[in-house]
């Protein structure tokens, strides 16, 4: 099922891309959010190659991201996956308009 309600940027399309065809097994990223981390709940980033009952798949230029029902509905609707290089390294980021702080590392959020 495929909803217009998590986006997914170019920079991000390209580099899920790079990074399947890099490992063997594996045809998207997971996006889920968990409890924890500094700011009270944490994003994870994992490449997988099967999608679950309750998966929605988001696709851009060949590229596959999926999300939890829990995840997208509770913390990811309306965000944004992008891929950030600049002079101190590279990283996935998520803009995401339902979080009231984040920490500095980006990784960890609060609502």
């Amino acid at each position: 099922m495929e909803e217009t309600n998590f986006r997914i940027s170019d920079n991000a399309a390209k580099r899920i891309k790079y990074l399947i065809s890099q490992e063997e097994n594996v045809s998207m990223m997971r996006i889920s959010v968990d409890g924890g981390g500094c700011s009270g709940f944490k994003y994870n980033f994992d490449l997988v190659d099967k999608i679950e009952e309750d998966d929605h798949v988001f696709d851009k230029d060949m590229a596959k991201v999926v999300i939890d029902d829990l995840s997208l509905s509770n913390f990811l609707k309306g965000a944004e996956l992008d891929f950030i290089e600049d002079l101190s390294g590279s990283s996935f980021e998520i803009k995401n308009p339902n979080s009231s702080a984040r920490c500095g590392c980006g990784n960890s959020f609060a609502i």
